[in-house]
């Protein structure tokens, strides 16, 4: 059949492999190996018979095509029939015509691989475009091959996956002929694969890989129509030394040895029409959706241009340019930059095209398009700065100095400025080689060493270090705040728009009068914007460079008056009413509104702005109020953030418009806040309680004085747990965290009133409210939130007994010094790794108070011994491994030794595998430390059961704690007691785990008693056969499974402990609890149960009846 013949239906040499394809997957092994051995076997026997060579060669095809959907049923016997094969063609004794015959074969198992689907596919292809472009075979194979090739690809359908495969391993395969064959053997078909290509209609497919395969044949196709030359046109540069090039830009310009762009001679170009269908596809390539196929055609289009004539080589540069459109997509801009990076590489783009160029380049620099509530340009950016890395390998100095300018100040600002870590590394990159290359960018190596590929890494380090740094230039300094103004302050990223504020805060006082003359006006117009982003990031970019300005004016001791101009001024006044009167407080966008109008109050305060006496401070304080009594409405991300911009918002508001003249606070404005505060305090929302006390914490000393009394009162009504706001611990820790910010307010004085300062009068109410929130254990679905409570308190109490510390020593009372170390080394020894930790750090921040140490603090000398001062900063408190170890030294010291082991039971008996484990061991290797120490053992043995009555029935500590005596007894921890009988010890155990469980249905504790139980049975006395009387109590619970538990803990007990009775006796009872159904109905447990009572000595227990009401 001739090549580009559609095929004859039902033609013979198709009827085989159609009925194999009807056969589908119906087969399960490869049935005719043994025949296929015995035909390659004997092909030496058949070279001489030309109908029984043909026979065997069709015989073969045919079993290969039945196995084509199912190749892989192949691959087992595939090596033998390559070593069959291959022995023949290496062996030097075989005849020319017994090679071919052998690669003939070799060439239908290729055929059949090539529609796999595993990498041998990719083999094939290579192998079988190698074999096809051979001298001796393309002139018998390649037309036939290529005509299978075009018959496999108008039968497959991208829209199945036999299809797909198919194809795949098809153009592979062609694209690969293409490449390898010689152009004069593959140019008479090269037409026809190109329109049987098109109608494959391959850019519709959804399969990446089939759409890049299909661009790279284009591309083969096209170079096949051009006959290989070197283009005389293109533009070339003569030195590409890195060296040479930092040494030649020293010298004068014209010493500068340049290869020109030369005359083309295009009389002898012979450009075939088809040629045009393979550019205009390649240029659609450039717009497809996915990466890989974009820069297939790029490279194809490079490849392409280099090829053609100067003229057309430019028309392709027009349309590449055509992709710059805002009208197209991210990925034709995308693709654009790429080509134009191939074609700058190449020499293919001429100097007099740069002033196009250069224009799109430094739009894709900063491409970014708003997607939903993200954005797509990141690889546009990316490839940008690929294309100025590009240029830079390319061109002259000369050709580039007219963008100079244009093109450092770009690269500058994506590789600070940009969102994405990925285009900031590129912009460097790209910056770093036209400073090597080109040697023209200003100050390029001061930039290179604060920019470098690291630094870039962290975001806020660019836009807040390294951007003041560059700014410091006067080249980049305008247009970088220009871009920031521009294309970051209305960034979609609420992060990226502080950002860029803040970097306005630092380049402002770069640029003084430009950002005083230009810019505030700009943003001031930006502010009354229709788009919330715009509005959001306008507002506080004009708080940042008001206040950068005024830190400018302070260092220059100029008034801020110098700078900003009574229009500005009366601009950022209005600001807060525009928005009320267009209601833009109002709903999500509120939230963004509110923040940035805080920050806005915060900065102007601070900034001493001229507004004392004026309305406006009344609407601020409406705002600020505002904000903090209903952020119960603002969402929960956001919350945290309005919440501290309002209150520093009204700490600065107060400190510069409420401030006394003569000294004194004005009385009214003094009332109202007070008491609308302390009234806003007992709100039923949290989050209004929660921004009030920060707001009362944030008070200055003018306004509080003479109402501290009440303050406090207040706040610390906010501290205490109710049953109605039990689950309030963020108000709780807010509360805490404003009465220690209100304490550092006013100062200390011991003979002062208790309205003024913290004084002997009000000092020891204070720390009682504190070391009250110390035992916040307050759990929701949320967990343990009493966590934040307590950490508060800690924070709380550090501050004030250093405080104290550093000026009234006398204050701190030894009894409540003592209370304050050891609840915080409490902390220190239970579970949560962050509190640990935390209270790790308290406890040595005040052991290791500096130059005034804290007064009473218990056992100092032991203290500093134990922890000395370089554990604050070498230990770390957060790992168990770490903490634990020197945690436990504090059970040594008899005032330290409850609050420690009420932290440890809790530990040791926990649920988190590396906490048990590191504070068992840490316990263990104390108590070993004691056990030949009597008195040391009882006082333990004391404390833990203090700790045990004190905590009856609270199942955070009881439970735990049960768990903890349960792992010291099995461990021997109190073996010096069992040497005594009915030892005090035993005895009061035994009664307090009794009172735990009595009419509990807690299966937890139950099964934690029932451990403890089977370990006092070691302890001699009337105590053990208390213990043998609850286990069988025990034994005939309610639960079936207390019932099942305790019947195999007392087994393993009795395997332990088998000593404590008769050897006859031991096995009645072992035989026993081996072979009852413990989990039966009750009656029948009880008799097997009562029957172990007499086995064990112990009075049967008698049911109670249940008194009934008459």
């Amino acid at each position: 059949m001739a090549l580009g013949e559609e095929p004859a239906a039902g033609a013979p040499e198709d009827r085989a492999e159609d009925e194999a394809l009807a056969r589908g997957g119906a087969l399960e092994s490869f049935g005719e190996s043994a025949e296929t051995r015995a035909l390659l076997g004997r092909l030496r026997a058949v070279l001489g018979d030309r109908a029984a060579r043909e026979g065997a060669l069709e015989r073969f095809r045919v079993i290969m095509d039945k196995y084509q959907e199912q190749p892989h049923l192949l691959d087992p016997h595939l090596e033998w029939m390559m070593n069959l094969l291959l022995d023949i063609v290496q062996d030097k004794t075989s005849p020319a015509d017994l090679i071919h015959l052998a690669f003939k074969f070799l060439y239908i198992i290729t055929k059949t691989y090539l529609v796999v689907s595993d990498k041998a596919r990719d083999a094939a292809a290579i192998l079988v475009s190698k074999f096809v472009t051979r001298p001796d075979v393309k002139q018998k194979k390649m037309a036939g091959f290529l005509d299978w090739s075009l018959h496999t690809l108008a039968r497959s359908s991208f829209q199945t996956i036999e299809g797909v495969i198919a194809m795949d391993g098809t153009l592979q395969a062609l694209a690969q002929i293409f490449k390898h064959g010689k152009r004069e053997d593959c140019l008479p078909y090269a037409a026809t694969v190109l329109e049987r290509l098109a109608g494959c209609r391959l850019p519709r497919s959804n399969q990446t890989l089939l759409r890049k395969l299909g661009v790279k044949l284009i591309q083969r196709l096209g170079l096949t129509f051009l006959k290989p030359r070197l283009a005389e046109w293109r533009y070339q540069r003569g030195c590409r030394s890195l060296a040479a090039n930092l040494q030649l830009c020293t010298q004068s310009q014209q010493e500068l040895k340049t290869h020109v762009e030369t005359p083309a001679g295009d009389g002898d170009y012979d450009v075939p029409e088809e040629v045009e269908s393979v550019i205009e596809q390649l240029l659609v390539g450039l717009k497809d959706q996915d990466t890989i196929v974009r820069w297939s055609a790029a490279k194809g289009i490079g490849r392409m241009a280099a090829r053609l004539p100067k003229e057309l080589a430019d028309d392709v540069v027009g349309s590449v340019l055509d992709c710059f459109s805002f009208q197209e997509t991210d990925n034709a801009w995308h693709g654009g930059c790429l080509a134009l990076a191939e074609l700058g590489r190449r020499g293919l783009l001429l100097p007099s095209r740069l002033g196009d160029v250069v224009p799109v380049i430094l739009k894709a620099l900063t491409y970014e398009e708003k997607r939903g509530s993200c954005s797509v340009g990141t690889n546009v950016r990316d490839a940008a700065c690929y294309v100025c890395w590009a240029f830079a390998r390319a061109y002259e100095p000369r050709e580039l100095q007219p963008f100079v300018a244009a093109i450092s100040s770009a690269l500058v600002i994506a590789t600070v400025f940009d969102r994405n870590i990925n285009c900031r590394r590129a912009a460097s990159a790209a910056f770093q080689e036209n400073v090597g290359r080109q040697g023209t960018f200003p100050h390029g190596i001061d930039i290179l060493t604060a920019a470098d590929y690291f630094a870039v890494g962290n975001r806020a380090n660019c836009f807040l270090v390294i951007s003041t740094f560059i700014a410091g230039f006067p080249e980049y300094t305008q247009p970088m705040i220009d871009h920031l103004v521009t294309m970051k302050i209305n960034h979609w990223d609420g992060a990226i728009r502080e950002l860029s504020a803040k970097a306005l805060h630092n380049l402002a006082q770069r640029a003084p009068e430009y950002s005083a003359a230009h810019v505030l006006p700009r943003l001031l117009s930006m502010t009354q914007s229709l788009d919330l982003h715009t509005r959001h990031g306008a507002v506080l970019a004009c708080a940042e460079v008001t206040r950068g300005l005024d830190r400018l004016a302070v260092q220059e001791d100029r008034p801020l008056a110098d700078y900003l101009d009574d229009a500005v001024v009366g601009g950022l006044k209005h600001i807060h009413q525009q928005l009320y009167d267009r209601q833009l407080y109002r709903g999500l966008g509120g939230e963004l509104m509110r923040q940035a109008v805080c920050v806005l109050i915060e900065n102007l305060s601070l900034s001493k702005i001229p507004f004392r006496g004026d309305t406006i401070i009344d609407g601020w304080q409406w705002l600020i109020d505002d904000t903090l009594r209903n952020l119960h409405l603002i969402s929960t991300p956001s919350r945290q953030q309005i919440k501290e911009a309002a209150v520093l918002a009204l700490d600065a508001l107060c400190r510069e418009y409420y401030t006394p003249e003569a000294g004194e606070a004005d009385p009214a404005r003094q009332e109202e806040l007070i008491r609308q505060y302390l009234a806003e305090l007992q709100s039923p929302e949290e989050m209004a309680r929660c921004g009030f006390s920060l707001a009362l914490g944030a008070l200055p000393c003018f306004l509080l004085r003479g109402r501290l009394q009440q303050v406090l009162a207040g706040l610390g009504a906010v501290t205490r747990v109710r049953p109605e706001d039990v689950s309030f611990a963020e108000s709780r820790r807010d509360a805490l965290k404003a009465i220690s910010r209100v304490c550092q307010t006013v100062g200390v004085r011991a003979g002062g009133a208790p309205d003024e300062v913290v004084c002997e009068a009000n000092v020891s109410q204070i720390y009682h409210t504190l070391l009250d929130c110390l035992r916040d254990y307050t759990t929701d679905s949320r967990g343990d939130v009493g966590a934040w409570v307590r950490e508060a308190a800690m924070t709380s109490l550090m501050d004030l007994t250093l405080l104290l510390g550093r000026e009234q020593p006398e204050l701190i009372e030894a009894s409540v010094c003592q209370q304050v170390m050891c609840c915080v080394a409490q902390q220190a020894s239970e579970k949560i790794d962050r509190v640990r930790a935390h209270a790790a750090r308290v406890f040595m921040a005040l052991l290791h108070s500096g130059g005034s140490p804290v007064p009473h603090v218990p056992h100092r000398e032991e203290l500093e011994k134990l922890f000395p001062s370089s554990d604050v900063d070498s230990v770390n408190w957060n790992a168990p491994s770490q903490a634990f170890p020197r945690i436990t030294r504090l059970l040594g010291l008899p005032a330290y030794r409850y609050h420690v082991l009420l932290g440890l039971a809790v530990s040791v008996g926990g649920l988190t595998e590396s906490t048990v484990r590191y504070s068992t061991q840490s316990l263990f290797d104390y108590m070993k430390g004691i056990q030949n120490d009597p008195q040391a053992l009882e006082g333990f043995g004391g404390t833990l059961l203090q700790v045990f009555e004190d905590n009856l029935l609270n199942d955070r500590v009881s439970v735990p704690l049960l768990r903890t005596l349960d792992q010291m007894l099995a461990n021997g921890c109190f073996d010096l007691f069992t040497a005594e009988q009915n030892h005090p010890f035993s005895v009061k155990l035994l009664a307090l785990c009794k009172e735990e469980i009595k009419k509990s249905k807690d299966v937890q504790k139950l099964r934690s008693s029932v451990a403890v139980f089977c370990g006092m049975v070691q302890f001699p006395g009337d105590v053990r056969r208390k213990v043998l009387l609850q286990l069988c109590l025990l034994l005939c619970h309610p639960f079936p499974v207390i019932r099942k538990t305790t019947a195999s803990q007392v087994y393993e007990m009795l395997l332990t402990y088998g000593d404590i009775m008769r050897e006859d006796v031991l096995d009645e009872v072992m035989s026993v609890l081996g072979t009852t159904a413990w989990d039966a109905e009750l009656p029948l447990v009880r008799g097997q149960r009562n029957r172990l009572c007499d086995l064990l000595g112990v009075p049967r227990p008698q049911l109670v009846p249940k008194s009934g009401t008459r």
